[in-house]
């Protein structure tokens, strides 16, 4: 049995996919911003320089945040050997029913954990802050619930999937590829946007790696100029911290 949390008690463990020391504060912080959560209470697993990736890490905390990557491919395991580790990491959150709030490149991990298919698109994929469908299941969601339909998100991914594992429900997608799903009876969501990244921060990202995700500056400048902020997508940190850990409103 978990012991009684309380806000300040809290204690997350954030599984981050970054070796740039910029990028890797910078997603610390995001985490931090839109869970409400102090610095304090967020402690980083990098999966390139903390050593082996094992259940045993998150003895002590309370739930699991996994982030995005900036070069890390999920679909080459041969190049990242923690990818495996970190896909049996999050099975073992399953079976322990141990929360997990997952973004981008952890909603890829996921969906490879539990048998789904990613596939990769590195001329038209999703960037930018789009709008996100929800599905009927969201209705029924205790994050997604009260959230407006469609929803304004950040995204940026060349690997995406167009349909979620068994045993998981989807709760939301664009025209291209799934972007919500719970794992089903579980306390585990997945989510192919960023709730963590706002505005601000998609701006900061995309520009310290535009070679990577733009053709030239006139196309990062057409990204950029179209982005809008994304309060409801930014919501859904606080709503798990608050909704699935506190089991507040």
């Amino acid at each position: 049995m978990r012991r009684k949390q309380t806000f300040d008690s809290l204690k997350i463990r954030l599984l981050q996919i970054r070796h740039d020391p910029l990028t890797c504060r910078e997603e610390h912080q995001s985490f931090c911003d839109h869970s409400g959560l102090q610095e304090s209470q967020i402690d980083i697993f990098n999966v390139f320089f903390d050593g082996p990736v094992s259940p045993e890490i998150l003895d002590g905390y309370d739930a699991l945040f996994v982030g995005g990557s900036s070069t890390a491919n999920v679909l080459q395991p041969d190049i990242y050997p923690f990818l495996n580790d970190c896909q049996a990491l999050l099975r073992h959150c399953i079976h322990a029913d141990f929360p997990v709030f997952a973004s981008c490149f952890g909603f890829q991990l996921a969906v490879l954990a539990l048998g789904g298919i990613v596939e990769n698109d590195d001329s038209n994929f999703e960037m930018g802050s789009l709008p996100i469908n929800l599905l009927p299941a969201a209705e029924n969601d205790i994050l997604l619930q009260d959230t407006p339909n469609p929803f304004l998100a950040i995204t940026v991914h060349r690997q995406f999937s167009y349909s979620v594992p068994d045993g998981c429900i989807e709760l939301a997608r664009t025209k291209q590829c799934s972007h919500a799903f719970r794992v089903d009876g579980k306390s585990f969501w997945a989510f192919q946007f960023h709730p963590e990244v706002d505005k601000q921060r998609m701006v900061e990202r995309l520009t310290a790696y535009r070679k990577t995700y733009t053709k030239n500056r006139a196309h990062l400048d057409r990204v950029l100029s179209a982005a809008s902020d994304t309060p409801e997508a930014n919501e859904l940190l606080a709503k798990f911290v608050r909704r699935v850990l506190l089991k507040r409103p």
